[in-house]
């Protein structure tokens, strides 16, 4: 009887012999699951933050529009909850909040900005055009509306712009920027604390 070439035989038990295929398989898949873990757990943070942000904004909107709203010190005091919630969840953070406000919400919805006389039909107010200070702030808004929180019965658009560094580094796997960007909004309306402030006749001036 013959009997198996012993070279053969080593090759035979090489193959069948499967210790260290799972540390293998492991260093193959690794990479993508703790990609897809990480990359749920930014993302549901993420979704966290702006529906937390969306809450405090709202809260924070509501408190503004009573007459004490319109302190300066009393705004000042409320963006600093609204920043101190938000570090909560990112501590590295940077919170921008500001205040729009209109005379009513068909100005703030359309948000048109104040007229202007385009001469070189760019769409763009250029140094020297002259435009239609409705509001006689000195500036040409683009939005129509004005800085602050106004007063009675003003309608307001609160907004927080958020920006932080992701949890994890594995967004440069994906693809994605290294920073979340955020932004909430809030319109509310002034409480009738008193008469509503009417703007006097519009002034013309120049673009700068």
């Amino acid at each position: 009887m013959r009997r198996p070439f012993p070279l053969r035989r080593k090759r035979t038990a090489i193959l069948r012999d499967e210790r260290g295929l799972s540390a293998v398989e492991f260093a193959l898949i690794s990479p993508v699951f703790l990609s897809l873990l990480l990359g749920g757990a930014d993302m549901a943070h993420s979704l966290y933050m702006n529906s937390v942000l969306e809450g405090i904004l709202q809260k924070a909107g509501r408190d503004a529009s009573l007459e004490t709203g319109t302190e300066t010190a009393r705004q000042a005091q409320i963006d600093a909850l609204v920043t101190a919630r938000v570090k909560e969840l990112a501590r590295a953070a940077n919170v921008t909040v500001t205040r729009r406000y209109f005379k009513d919400f068909t100005k703030a919805a359309q948000a048109v900005g104040e007229t202007f006389f385009d001469g070189n039909a760019n769409g763009v107010c250029d140094a020297g055009e002259a435009y239609q200070d409705t509001n006689n702030n000195n500036v040409r808004d683009a939005d129509g509306g004005d800085s602050g929180q106004g007063g009675a019965k003003d309608t307001v658009i609160y907004t927080a712009d958020i920006s932080y560094p992701r949890l994890f580094p594995m967004y440069k796997m994906v693809g994605l920027p290294a920073t979340v960007n955020m932004r909430a909004t809030t319109v509310l309306a002034n409480q009738p604390y008193g008469e509503q402030a009417q703007y006097g006749a519009p002034t013309t001036r120049n673009c700068t």
